[in-house]
């Protein structure tokens, strides 16, 4: 007597868990599709428009993060060295080169969830355009690690992935075709552990 409606409960509940599970993981691994990929680099220059997939305007709403305007600027994501290895906070890194034209940058380390690291007081946890010391090409080189550097340093986390936001705000590149272009910054590897 009690068995369809039971089956019935039971298919119901099972395809609707699968199916909210999917969408959440689906948000999570991807911020929409049209991404460009310049070395360990990543942009979704549509994500911030109107012309936006669903799967990019669901990931803007369920982070609740507010977008440049095509416009206004681009952001960059990295979460691997240039040659593919996962960036991890047990390893030091350089990051040298250059961006690409823009009015003022900005670079920080986000955890694997594009959220902020809380590190201690007085640690550098982001670097931008105005305070970077820059070579006499204009190039400069960024030390990540958990202990202090000289000259441009920003500190790590003590453990655990991360992943680097390169902002660049009023960049003639933004609204641009020719993104695939751009020279971005190399990250380097120059250890890892205590060894």
């Amino acid at each position: 007597m009690f068995r369809i409606p039971l089956l019935v409960a039971l298919a119901l509940t099972v395809a609707f868990g699968l199916g909210t599970f999917s969408a959440i993981e689906a948000l999570k691994v991807t911020l929409g599709f049209g991404g460009i990929t310049l070395g360990p680099w990543t942009a979704f220059p549509q994500a911030q428009t109107a012309d936006a997939d669903p799967y990019a305007k669901a990931h803007r709403a369920r982070a609740g993060a507010l977008l440049l305007g095509g416009a206004e600027g681009l952001v960059f994501y990295a979460r691997t060295d240039s040659k593919g290895m996962p960036l991890d906070a047990g390893c030091t890194y350089e990051i040298s080169g250059q961006t690409p034209a823009a009015r003022f940058w900005t670079l920080h380390v986000t955890g694997p969830d594009d959220r902020p690291f809380s590190l201690d007081a007085g640690l550098p946890t982001a670097i931008n355009s105005w305070t970077v010391l820059r070579r006499a090409d204009t190039a400069f080189t960024v030390a990540l690690s958990r202990k202090a550097q000289p000259d441009n340093w920003v500190a790590l986390p003590e453990q655990g992935r991360f992943a680097l936001v390169l902002t660049l705000l009023d960049t003639p590149t933004a609204g641009s075709s020719g993104v695939m272009e751009l020279e971005m910054p190399a990250i380097v590897t120059t250890g890892c552990g205590d060894a």
